[in-house]
């Protein structure tokens, strides 16, 4: 656990950590401007798509900001970032009815999965 505070504080850490919150902060403009634009529209349906994409590992960076905050004590810092966390999981959450180019991809991703992890059709003749 203290490796990763160490790591976060080094300059490869730090830089990895400004480019994680720099998406965390383009995602949630990119919430901003869904929630500005008019329904049905090609903006909302490209800040949607944008928003969709960046929110998963906007999270996963966030998770990894609380874990560094807990590890050094920063209570401060460690509230604001759970705060962000949650809001941008609520957000994720909230208008699932939207149009954007990942609906209805899980089902294909699913299929394309099923097809790439299944057994081959046929048992190969014995060599004799």
């Amino acid at each position: 656990m203290e490796t990763a505070a160490m790591f976060a504080g080094s300059l490869p850490g730090l830089l990895l950590v400004s480019l994680g919150q720099t998406m965390v902060v383009a995602c949630l403009c990119f919430d901003m401007v869904r929630a500005m634009s008019v329904p049905s529209s090609h903006r909302r349906y490209v800040a949607s798509t944008v928003f969709r994409t960046l929110a998963v590992p906007s999270i996963f960076v966030m998770a990894f900001s609380v874990l560094v905050d807990v590890i050094l004590g920063s209570w401060l810092d460690l509230v604001l970032a759970v705060f962000v966390m949650v809001a941008i999981i609520f957000r994720f959450h909230q208008d699932t009815d939207e149009d954007n180019w990942w609906k209805g991809k899980g089902r294909k991703l699913a299929g394309w999965a099923r097809r790439q992890l299944a057994p081959l059709g046929g048992v190969a003749p014995a060599m004799g």
